[in-house]
């Protein structure tokens, strides 16, 4: 029987990322849900100590793999995609962890032709090294204290939009103080995957962080009449501290989007199609 959501990781080595993600997954509020998790090319010893562990949590997960050949998340997402057996998908980045409603409100938002997009906390080093598996089981993550901690922390200027971490679940305040303006960030957004099917999934001619995972695929589904919602105080979601990506090159990925545009283009030239 098809479950009511699939949770797609992009995932790259760090597996003490991972286990605490998978960790909160096992706290969520709702059960019937499906991981696959999108390597894009772990080495062989990082796979094997994955697949140890799988078992152990409530939820069934696939891990979808292929060769390290560079930044291919595009490509291991569209094959991700293929092996969801849900007709609703959920994105999470593999440094970033869903609060214990995250799976549960992806859904309470989600309607046909629409993207339902949240934002994450930007945890400082210290904040992030407070978490561990024991931590997220125990539910101090998502406790008060937690919350505040945050707060102190933004003070000096280390955690940041810590703002994101609060959670309101009440409906008329989620929607009053929404957005439908803003954009869609790649670690935490959700779409029905009828609506992937028909752009054909992420253009995979992106081989560079950046644009491709978010904003292409934003623009190529506003083509096809769909919105981008935000709801206030929901998705939270929390980012583990690590040093900047490089931008160096981020040139290369407007290059791509700008004939994206210029061409009013829906249809991905190099995706799921072409796998």
């Amino acid at each position: 029987m098809p479950t009511k959501a699939t949770v797609i990781i992009s995932f790259y080595n760090n597996i003490k990322a991972l286990r605490l993600i998978l960790s909160a997954l096992n706290q969520q509020s709702i059960t019937d849900f499906e991981v696959v998790i999108a390597d894009d090319g772990s080495k062989a010893e990082i796979t094997k100590e994955l697949l140890a562990f799988l078992e152990k949590y409530n939820y069934p997960i696939k891990h979808v793999w292929h060769e390290d050949k560079g930044f291919r998340k595009n490509r291991i997402l569209n094959k991700a995609i293929l092996a969801a057996e849900s007709e609703y998908i959920i994105f999470v980045d593999g440094d970033c962890i869903p609060h214990k409603n995250f799976v549960e409100d992806h859904l309470f938002f989600s309607q046909q032709n629409r993207i339902v997009a949240g934002r994450r906390v930007l945890m400082s080093e210290r904040q992030s090294a407070k978490v561990n598996e024991k931590y997220i089981e125990k539910g101090k993550l998502f406790s008060f204290k937690f919350i505040l901690a945050l707060f102190f922390d933004s003070v000096i200027k280390k955690s940041r939009h810590v703002e994101s971490a609060l959670y309101i679940p009440i409906t008329s305040i989620n929607k009053r103080f929404g957005s439908f303006n803003r954009g869609v960030k790649g670690c935490n957004f959700s779409v029905h995957k009828q609506g992937l099917l028909e752009i054909n999934g992420f253009d995979m001619q992106y081989e560079l962080p950046c644009v491709g995972e978010d904003t292409d695929i934003e623009y190529r589904l506003k083509l096809l009449g769909y919105e981008v919602f935000l709801p206030k105080f929901r998705l939270v979601q929390y980012h583990l501290f690590h040093k900047p990506l490089s931008r160096v090159r981020i040139m290369e990925n407007n290059i791509i989007f700008s004939e994206t545009i210029k061409n009013k283009l829906i249809i991905a030239k190099q995706g799921i199609s072409q796998l």
